[in-house]
C-alpha cells in the first residue's frame, strides 16, 4: 500500500540528517496518515488521509 494521502496526494520525499559535523545520512519523510472511515458517493469507505487535511476538515470522519 503507497504512503500517500487520498484527498492532496502527499507522499514519501527523501533528505538529509545532517549531524553537528555536518555529515549527511539519507532519510526519507513519511507523511502522518491516518485510516478514517468516511462516506464516498453514499457508501461508507476506510482511506488513508494526513494529518493536516483531517485538521483542515477537507473529509469528514463517519461514526463508526
Amino acid at each position: 500500500m503507497a504512503a500517500r494521502c487520498a484527498v492532496c496526494g502527499k507522499g514519501p520525499q527523501t533528505g538529509f540528517t545532517v549531524s553537528h559535523s555536518h555529515i549527511r545520512n539519507k532519510r526519507t519523510f513519511r507523511p502522518n496518515l491516518q485510516a478514517v472511515r468516511t462516506t464516498v458517493e453514499g457508501q461508507n469507505v476506510r482511506v488513508r488521509v494526513c494529518a493536516k487535511c483531517l485538521k483542515a476538515g477537507k473529509i469528514q470522519r463517519v461514526a463508526a
